[in-house]
């Protein structure tokens, strides 16, 4: 493995991080808060500690692919402690245990929170801890590739490991292009969700944050009472929308504005994204209104907002779903695992995924019937290579392996079974909340240090859908390249 070059890497990481302060350290200076000075102290540690790094001499400039895989966990682990700096330097989170759920449940895009009191906090902390958010949308690494003059080619494993989904392409040849593509899109999609939350009467600041937690799934708030604290169904209309919008493939923004809309709408992931939700709405509205919790309308409103925030994994609410009945319940913890769209800011094991499985299947089934004809999987018309649907079939295991192994861990801290099971499946597939003392009106401060620090890895594994957290820790990938 090649050691000095990724630790010369997470020095550029490092400097990244320090810039992204900056926006946190303006508005902490113009609330006239008192975090001001611990933005001051975490952009130089970031800087100074970045720049020394970046200074390593490494004579072999190449990533290879466990080089890539290994960064990009190690870039993951270092943000989320090095962002948790602010929090404890201003004491708004004294503890650092805390304060790294905390980080790495927003940079994950989580939204799993450790606190109790969220009205209140310094404005620059609090408008950071959305920040993440929008910076771990996207992809960390992805933004660094983005703002570097050029990369190599050597850097596509560095994409590779942080990009969702079973493959990876590039929209152009360039790398570096790739990403600027990318975080154009971005960025134009939340200023335009932005200027549509100013417009149904949110203050600048609360458009702001609440766009950064849109557009990244992630689901953090200003308010104690989430989004439901406004009882606007503009705003509520304004977020279940562009929460769907931001759980697509962001490769299909890229054919729609290249003039290809027949293949936006053609595309398998798509339809099967759009049907779940469809699907997922209609059963939850019966049910709340059959059961007689909310009229026909409400029922309709609620559970678009709460089924979009679901498979989106952003983790907003407007109702308390934990006192919805058991079968409303069940479809949404469906839906935690299902995902959004692979090459999204959404998490949860991703919808191409479950369409490549049941393809899987069918095709096992063709076998069994015809067994000496050749059956393939196709996606969209084109052939789907086997190392794909091995890789497929290898995460689906991983992923249960290391569910089942964090709920067992997690049980040592005596909570019921719901709290116990639906705390993991929150956290690995990047939900935020969960049900039980863990449901949206709850949190997660009640945990033991020990399962916090396990959490915290889940949202970071679950974010880099588990291999390269695996690779980081194989002993074998530290060896010599030959």
């Amino acid at each position: 493995m090649n050691i000095k070059m990724i630790l010369k890497s997470l020095g550029i990481v490092l400097v990244v991080e320090a810039i992204c302060m900056i926006p946190s350290l303006l508005v902490s200076a113009i609330y006239g808060d008192k975090d001001f000075m611990a933005f001051v102290y975490s952009i130089l540690t970031c800087f100074l500690i970045g720049f020394l790094m970046y200074r390593i001499k490494a004579d072999n400039k190449n990533f290879y692919a466990r080089d890539g895989f290994a960064f990009v966990a190690l870039s993951w682990i270092t943000v989320s402690l090095f962002g948790s700096l602010p929090f404890v330097f201003s004491g708004a989170i004294p503890s650092f245990i805390d304060a790294f759920f905390e980080t790495s449940s927003g940079f994950t895009t989580t939204g799993s929170t450790i606190l109790k009191q969220i009205e209140g906090m310094p404005m620059g902390v609090l408008f950071w801890r959305h920040f993440i958010i929008w910076m771990g949308g996207m992809g960390v690494l992805v933004l660094t590739l983005a703002v570097l003059p050029s990369v190599g080619a050597s850097f596509f494993h560095v994409m590779k490991a942080e990009s969702t989904g079973p493959s990876t392409e590039k929209l152009v040849p360039k790398l570096g292009q790739t990403a600027k593509i990318l975080y154009t899109i971005y960025i134009v999609m939340t200023a335009i969700l932005v200027s549509a939350l100013l417009f149904s009467g949110m203050s600048p600041y609360d458009a702001l944050v609440h766009a950064f937690s849109t557009a990244g799934t992630g689901g953090f708030s200003s308010r104690n009472l989430s989004v439901g604290a406004y009882g606007n169904v503009f705003i509520e209309v304004i977020i279940t929308v562009f929460m769907f919008l931001f759980g697509v493939n962001f490769s299909l923004y890229f054919q729609l504005i290249k003039g290809k809309i027949r293949g936006f709408f053609k595309n398998q992931e798509f339809r099967f994204y759009l049907g779940t939700v469809l699907i997922a709405i209609l059963l939850i509205t019966a049910d709340l209104s059959l059961n007689g919790l909310f009229s026909v309308g409400e029922s309709v409103r609620y559970s678009s907002f709460q089924v979009s925030s679901i498979i989106t994994t952003t983790g907003f609410s407007t109702r308390d779903f934990n006192l919805w009945p058991v079968f409303s319940k069940i479809i949404l913890v469906v839906l935690m695992f299902i995902g959004a769209s692979a090459g999204s800011t959404g998490g949860g094991m991703k919808c191409i995924r479950f369409v490549l499985m049941f393809k899987i299947v069918k095709r096992e089934i063709m076998n069994i019937r015809h067994p000496r004809a050749v059956h393939t999987v196709k996606i969209d018309g084109k052939s789907v290579d086997n190392g794909v649907l091995t890789n497929v079939m290898a995460f689906f295991f991983v992923y249960i392996i290391v569910f089942v192994s964090a709920v067992i861990l997690v049980s040592l801290d005596g909570f019921d079974l719901v709290t116990t099971v639906t705390s993991v499946a929150a956290v690995i597939s990047n939900v935020g909340p969960g049900l039980g003392d863990v449901g949206p009106m709850g949190n997660f401060s009640a945990f033991s240090g020990f399962s916090k620090i396990l959490l915290s890895f889940c949202m970071i594994a679950g974010r880099l859908e588990i291999f390269p957290m695996l690779v980081l820790f194989s002993p074998s990938s530290f060896k010599k390249s030959i």
